[in-house]
């Protein structure tokens, strides 16, 4: 009888020390969503369509759909962002 306590015992301890093993640090739930939600954003971001501004060697002005590979370049939107707001003042 004191072995099958002792079984009992054991798989109980050993579910126990399992289950505590397994589960997840509090902060490391939040920093895993928030590292997935950057990636997501980085991802819409990379799928828009883009234009590439840069200069060439004779320091003329390129706007080109395809980003030099030997150059800086600036990625520039091809759609703006919705919530631009234009003011100016009036002609009265």
């Amino acid at each position: 009888m004191r072995l099958a306590w002792a079984i009992c015992a054991g798989l109980l301890l050993g579910i126990g020390v399992a289950w505590w093993l397994s589960r997840e640090a509090p902060g490391k739930t939040e920093a895993r969503q928030r590292r997935a939600e950057q990636a997501a954003a980085a991802q819409a971001r990379d799928a828009r369509p883009s234009l590439y501004r840069w200069r060439d060697a004779a320091g003329v002005l390129q706007i080109t759909d395809k980003p030099p590979p030997d150059r800086p370049f600036q990625r520039i939107d091809r759609e703006p962002d919705r919530a631009i707001k234009v003011e100016g003042d009036s002609a009265d």
